[in-house]
């Protein structure tokens, strides 16, 4: 049902008020029963235009950065720990875990 320019200026006004939708209709000499039925096509067509919810359209592009860690701190399950500089060698840090485990 297309609404009428009038219809959607009722319907607008009413949302604005307080009223209730049949005080709104008393007051505007309305039909109840009409009014219901161009509110639900209303409401009908506003759900329908709506834009989705913004997580459900839109991806956020996002940037990894490396950490600015200064060291690598290695902790035993008894509370030892080793502090190594993150400029150490990988495969010296492989060896150094291989020989600890």
């Amino acid at each position: 049902m297309a609404l009428s320019t009038d219809w959607i200026n009722h319907i607008e006004a009413w949302q604005r008020s307080e009223l209730s939708q049949a005080e709104y209709c008393r007051q505007q000499r309305l039909g109840y029963s009409s009014f219901t039925v161009r509110l639900s096509a209303y409401r009908k067509t506003q759900k329908e235009s709506a834009p989705l919810p913004r997580s459900a359209t839109a991806l956020i592009p996002v940037q990894i950065q490396p950490s600015v860690a200064e060291s690598i701190r290695l902790t035993t399950r008894h509370g030892h720990q080793v502090e190594l500089p993150t400029s150490i060698s990988a495969v010296w840090l492989a060896e150094l875990l291989r020989c600890l485990a």
